[in-house]
């Protein structure tokens, strides 16, 4: 656009891309109008399985911008979901609001439905509430964890996290001498997975955004 000669200055069109500006101090024209914000958009979507979270990966396998069917790409993940796990993950290109999210300071709760190979006790799943150390010496702990439901062998478990360590679920159930199963992200705030189907998207509500605690006045 600047190289087409569609942007001007103070009145003056220039075709130097890389003329530095102060925008708090400087009259900024494309094609003779004052440009528009990008309108900020904010989506949940349900990722399957066996994808990644990034804009295109080296090894070529199949990433979660598959899942936004065409939507603009600049529209960016909120935090991420591991290849193996699947579930609610946020997108925006709003990215104040992001940093938001992400930030421990908010306290925003994500909670997973996370299957596991053995049956846990109740002192299992005191030990998840309590903390454990995870192979590096790092510290982690669940801030709510309740059992599902148990089959013969295996069983399902409810872990909410305000921590945002590295495949944290993971790793605490490895440290407990158990593996994952399976690791579905249900919720982030009040943003609920709910019906949406799997490999699809939508708009987050007015009443969903108002309601996480990082938009709430302090």
């Amino acid at each position: 656009m600047i190289e087409a000669g569609r942007v001007a200055v103070d009145g003056r069109v220039v075709t130097n891309p890389e003329l530095r500006i102060d925008m708090a101090k400087t009259r900024l024209e494309v094609d003779g109008k004052p440009p528009a914000a990008p309108q900020k958009r904010y989506l949940a979507v349900n990722k399957p399985r066996g994808l990644v979270t990034t804009t295109r990966d080296e090894q070529g396998r199949a990433t979660i911008y598959e899942c936004l069917h065409g939507e603009d790409a600049r529209l960016a993940p909120v935090g991420r979901l591991d290849k193996a796990s699947e579930g609610l993950i946020l997108f925006t290109n709003d990215t104040a609001w992001a940093q938001r999210i992400l930030d421990p300071a908010s306290h925003v709760p994500k909670t997973y439905h996370v299957q596991v190979d053995r049956l846990f006790s109740e002192a299992d799943l005191a030990r998840l509430r309590q903390g454990v150390t995870l192979e590096d010496g790092t510290p982690a702990r669940a801030a709510q964890v309740r059992l599902l439901r148990s089959g013969e062998k295996n069983c399902w478990l409810e872990i909410v996290l305000h921590q945002g360590i590295n495949r944290q679920i993971r790793r605490m159930i490895g440290a407990l001498d158990a593996t994952v199963l399976r690791l579905v992200r249900v919720a982030i705030g009040p943003i609920e997975l709910g019906l949406l189907p799997k490999g699809q998207s939508r708009a987050l509500t007015e009443r969903e955004l108002r309601g996480l605690p990082a938009n709430r006045k302090k």
